[in-house]
C-alpha cells in the first residue's frame, strides 16, 4: 500500500501479547518510553495523567486478581495509568486558591482522555523497538480495590493497566469490521440491517484462534455481542460511585 512506512506498518501488525520472554527491559529502554509519555498531548497543558510503575511482585498478583487474568502478573513491566488532578490542585491550593472546580467531570473526562492517549503513545513506541504490549481494561473490575491497593489519593482514578515485555508468542491478527461501519461523513449513518452488514465479518471472526483459548476459534462477532451484554459485571456498573468517592462531582441531576 502507497504510503505505508516503518511505523504505520508496525501499528497495521498489532497484536495483543499476553506472555513475555523472562527478559528485562533496559532501565534506558524504559525511560525512552516515559520521555514519549512525558511529551504526549495533554488538554490545554495541563498534564492531568501520571503513571503507577507496579515493580512489586505481590501488588501485581493482588491486580491480576482483581483482573481475573493471572498473566498479569507474569508482565515484566506493568504499568497503571491515572487520573491525576490531585498534583494540580494541591499547586493551586499552595497558590492559596481552593480550585474546587478540579473536581468536575470537564477535568475528569479531559484527565481521562490524556491518560488513554499517553497510554496509547507508549503502545506504538514500544512496538516500535521489538517490545510487545497487552492492555488491561481488566483493572476496573474492581475500580475501588485498584484504588486501594495504588493508595489513590483523593482526584485519582485508574484508567488502564498496560503491560509491557518482549513477546514470547506470535498470535494471530484479529480480524476487524470494515471501516464503512465506522467512519461515517458529517454526520451518524445509522444501517437497516447491521447482520447483513456484518456477515462476511462474523464468518471470519470464526477463523480466529486466541491463544488463552487455541483449541477452538472464537464465536461470530455477534455473538459475542450478546454475550457480552448478558454478562456484566456488577463491581464495574458501580464505578461511578467509585469516581464520586475519589472525590470527583458527578453533577448529576
Amino acid at each position: 500500500m502507497k504510503g505505508i512506512n516503518e511505523t504505520i506498518q508496525k501499528q497495521l501488525e498489532h497484536r495483543t501479547i499476553r506472555e513475555f520472554k523472562d527478559q528485562k527491559i533496559p532501565e534506558e529502554v524504559f525511560g525512552l518510553l516515559m520521555e514519549v509519555a512525558r511529551r504526549t498531548a495533554t488538554a490545554v497543558g495541563m498534564q492531568a495523567c501520571s503513571i503507577i510503575r507496579v515493580t512489586d511482585q505481590e501488588l501485581k498478583y493482588k491486580i491480576a486478581g482483581v483482573c481475573n487474568q493471572e498473566y498479569v502478573a507474569r508482565s515484566p513491566e506493568l504499568l497503571i495509568f491515572i487520573v491525576d488532578q490531585y498534583r494540580n490542585y494541591q499547586i493551586a491550593k499552595e497558590k492559596s486558591h481552593t480550585a474546587e472546580t478540579a473536581r468536575d467531570m470537564d477535568r475528569f473526562f479531559s484527565a481521562f482522555t490524556d491518560a488513554c492517549m499517553m497510554a496509547q503513545n507508549v503502545v506504538i513506541a514500544a512496538e516500535s523497538m521489538g517490545l510487545g504490549t497487552v492492555y488491561f481494561g481488566s483493572i476496573l473490575n474492581d475500580s475501588e480495590k485498584i484504588c486501594e491497593l495504588l493508595k489513590l489519593p483523593e482526584l485519582t482514578f485508574p484508567v488502564i493497566g498496560l503491560g509491557i515485555g518482549y513477546p514470547n508468542q506470535s498470535p494471530q491478527l484479529k480480524p476487524r469490521m470494515e471501516m464503512k461501519l465506522r467512519v461515517f461523513e458529517n454526520a451518524y449513518a445509522m444501517l437497516e440491517n447491521y447482520l447483513d452488514e456484518i456477515r462476511e465479518y462474523d464468518e471470519e471472526m470464526r477463523t480466529y484462534y486466541d491463544l488463552r483459548d487455541p483449541g477452538r476459534p472464537l464465536d461470530s462477532f455477534s455473538n459475542q455481542v450478546v454475550s457480552r451484554y448478558n454478562n456484566g459485571n456488577p463491581k464495574r456498573q458501580e464505578i461511578l460511585n467509585i469516581i464520586r468517592k475519589q472525590g470527583f462531582d458527578l453533577m448529576v441531576k
